[in-house]
């Protein structure tokens, strides 16, 4: 098998790209992994980061593998498969841990030290569980990745500042605010998703208790009922926006608010207006950010304007990340040699089985018989020995590889991995739920369902 990930991040390209190349990431897992050259894949899509990590049965499956992501993506997307190929980089074997681990835990964030990617990493294996695409493999990488972002976060200090892209975004907007009382505002929220809920609740925290909530797909009435605030009917919006003084699109819906429509509604409110736009796709035309008493906020000026986390806060979270990856790895290569174990042992034990047949039949159960069967096996338990043992060290230098091709060259063992180590683990442990991240917002404000 061979695990690798396709990374498109706000670290190499402009969100405009990131969120071209998300168009309809919720299925592309689903469709791609009909495909023989994959055994499974889990699809990350957040407001500044599309990533997908896939396991493909064989190393010489990794082309084909990534062609198939390649090619559903171009389909999804509309972009042609060479700009998409080019716009994702390719980590394979350890670095695949290792920077999944570093997102989950807030390294690789806009705002560095964020709760919501934990949040954001473990609904992406739920979901991928629940569509059935989720293998073995990468249910173990996902639930390792959690692991760590609940380890960073209770062992360093990034874990105690409460930073988000929410929490930036309101103090960008409180310091735009000619009156930065918040109890005074009154604002509309557009979406209902969980990050739209965790905006609701850092909105209350700061003394907001006017927030009227539309989403275009009628839930609107019961995210308020559970979360406070009043639902707004289509009708009611346009009402609501010309007395507002704040707006947050969390929705990413895919009729954006033009410009010209807003000045309209606001043409006789004479206060000042605060946009904050934290939808990957825009739920505010970015031209808004021109009107006249308008203040735009989005997740460019979110992530300009974090803060920098300190040196060695970042350096211990860093060095639990490290630690973390190489003991996945060591594991991983250590789940290889058992198979190759289990599939040896089982091979040496047929042959022997059949010798003591012969044995028996000869001689029939009498206690020279039992005696030959007890040397016989007693031989075979020295035999495996040393074959054991060099499995395990080749697997430590990550020379599995080696092991596996000696068996098929000696004795035509083929290992089909992920099913031997499933017997060798156990039933079950790739529907383990993965684990609950820390408390926090942990949501994207792009609502990917296109629901509203």
């Amino acid at each position: 098998m061979v695990v690798f990930s396709m990374v498109a991040t706000h670290a190499d390209l402009n969100l405009e790209t990131v969120a071209l190349l998300s168009n309809g990431a919720a299925a592309v897992a689903s469709t791609a992994t009909t495909s023989p050259a994959l055994r499974g894949a889990v699809v990350l899509s957040t407001c500044n980061r599309y990533e997908i990590y896939a396991e493909a049965p064989a190393p010489e499956d990794f082309e084909a593998a990534r062609s198939t992501m390649v090619a559903e993506i171009s389909h999804r997307s509309g972009l042609p498969e060479h700009t998409v190929s080019e716009a994702f980089r390719t980590h394979e074997g350890a670095d695949v841990a290792r920077h999944l681990f570093a997102v989950s835990s807030g390294l690789d964030s806009a705002v560095v030290g964020e709760r919501e990617i934990a949040g954001q990493v473990r609904r992406a294996l739920i979901s991928a569980q629940e569509d059935g695409t989720a293998s073995p493999s990468l249910v173990r990488l996902f639930q390792a990745a959690s692991r760590t972002a609940k380890d960073v976060g209770t062992q360093t200090a990034l874990g105690g500042r409460g930073l988000s892209i929410v929490s930036v975004a309101l103090d960008l907007a409180t310091d735009l605010a000619e009156n930065p009382d918040w109890s005074a505002k009154r604002a509309v929220l557009f979406g209902t998703g969980a990050y739209a809920g965790a905006t609701m609740a850092l909105l209350r925290e700061r003394g907001c208790t006017h927030v009227d909530v539309y989403s275009s797909s009628g839930r609107a009435e019961e995210f308020a009922a559970a979360r406070g605030g009043a639902a707004l009917t289509p009708e009611q919006l346009p009402g609501a926006i010309a007395h507002a003084d704040v707006l947050i699109g969390c929705s990413g819906s895919t009729n954006a608010m033009e410009a010209v429509e807003l000045a309209a509604i606001r043409s006789d409110s004479p206060q000042q207006l605060i946009v904050i736009d934290l939808a990957l796709t825009h739920d505010f035309d970015p031209a808004v950010g021109s009107l006249d008493g308008v203040e735009l906020v989005t997740l460019e000026s979110v992530r300009l304007a974090a803060p920098q986390e300190q040196a060695e806060a970042l350096a211990e979270a860093s060095r639990i990340v490290d630690a973390a990856a190489m003991d996945f790895e060591s594991q991983r290569q250590a789940r290889q040699a058992d198979a190759a174990i289990v599939a040896l042992r089982r091979h040496t034990m047929a042959v022997l089985d059949t010798e003591i047949e012969k044995v028996r039949a000869r001689h029939g159960c009498t206690a020279a018989a039992e005696e030959v069967e007890f040397a016989m096996r007693r031989m075979v338990k020295q035999l495996l020995h040393t074959p054991t043992v060099r499995a395990r060290e080749l697997a430590a230098q990550g020379r599995e590889a080696e092991y596996l091709a000696a068996l098929d060259a000696l004795y035509g063992i083929s290992i089909e991995l992920p099913s031997v180590v499933a017997e060798t683990l156990g039933d079950g442990e790739s529907a383990e739920p993965a684990p609950q991240d820390p408390a926090g917002p942990e949501d994207c404000p792009v609502d990917h369902s296109r629901a509203g």
